[in-house]
């Protein structure tokens, strides 16, 4: 019982160093947008966040778009024979009641043909088309070149 609460507060302590803000449209909140910081002369920058579905029924992200890149696709990573693959999907179902999470080795979106790099401290915006709850503004915080969290740096 003790380690559930201490997880719980190490959650909302992070939540909160991390300036989370969520964001919702319909049955659907995101959590948590963030992304990486990208190396001098980098092209592709890459983004997480959680989908949360509040609702009853399903929903289903169908894209992503942002003025920070020239396109987004969104990508899952599997380990296929002792091989990391990276694939494309076209979208996404998220559960009636349930989550999905975009984290490193996971999910994620891959912001193209970047627009200006993706510097640790700064923000952009993005948003998230859902079959059910529209059109979803984000603002995502940008994190370290190594991070594997929010306000998680790697050491």
């Amino acid at each position: 019982m003790h380690f559930i609460r201490a997880l719980s507060l190490a959650t909302a302590l992070i939540a909160a160093s991390a300036g989370a803000q969520p964001f919702a449209g319909g049955d659907i909140v995101v959590d948590h947008p963030w992304a990486r910081a990208t190396p001098k002369g980098a092209a592709v920058g890459v983004g997480y966040f959680t989908l949360r579905n509040n609702g009853h029924a399903a929903d289903v992200l169908t894209g992503i778009r942002s003025e920070a890149a020239g396109a987004v696709q969104m990508h899952e990573s599997k380990m296929d024979g002792g091989v990391m693959r990276m694939d494309e999907i076209a979208s996404l179902a998220i559960p009636p009641g349930g989550s999905v999470t975009f984290k490193p080795g996971g999910n994620h979106a891959m912001f193209i043909d970047l627009k200006a790099p993706f510097t640790k401290g700064g923000h952009f915006t993005a948003t998230l088309n859902f079959e059910h709850a529209g059109k979803i503004a984000v603002d995502f915080t940008i994190e370290g070149v190594g991070a594997a969290a929010p306000g998680m740096e790697m050491k």
